[in-house]
């Protein structure tokens, strides 16, 4: 009898010492577009990069993206150097363009897991030698 009261008092205490707090501890997700290809410009790249080489978190709130660029191969399009950036969406008639650091990179498109900027369309007008950039998302818990 002693024995499964000593065994009731310690289950008992064991359940009301553990608790879920979300309050303190909010799980958030963070959001993360890995550069999966360059392709384009005057040679006709198409150059593939694996996961985390290149790597763009966007900050809706600061209106900043933050880029963390690995790639070591200078002869390789990659894009942006490794920083901090501010950015700006701009919706157009037709496409929505980004512009980093006041300089309008192209018309960016975002699919559920893809985002491409293509710099051959921009608000004043097609080119044709510019890059396609594409890009994965990858989200984790923080």
């Amino acid at each position: 009898m002693k024995f499964k009261l000593i065994t009731s008092i310690f289950l008992i205490v064991c359940l009301m010492s553990c608790s879920v707090d979300n309050d303190n501890n909010p799980q958030v997700i963070k959001t993360e577009w890995h550069l999966r290809n360059v392709s384009g410009g005057i040679q006709g790249v198409d150059n593939d990069f694996d996961y985390n080489v290149v790597v763009w978190v966007f900050n809706e709130a600061l209106g900043t993206v933050v880029i963390e660029n690995n790639n070591t191969d200078d002869s390789i399009e990659d894009g942006l150097n490794s920083g901090t950036y501010s950015y700006e969406i701009n919706d157009g008639i037709d496409f929505t363009f980004i512009t980093i650091d006041n300089n309008e990179l192209g018309n960016i498109n975002i699919l559920e897991n893809e985002l491409n900027i293509d710099t051959n369309l921009t608000s004043s007008g097609m080119g044709s030698d510019g890059y396609v950039y594409t890009f994965r998302k990858v989200e984790y818990l923080e």
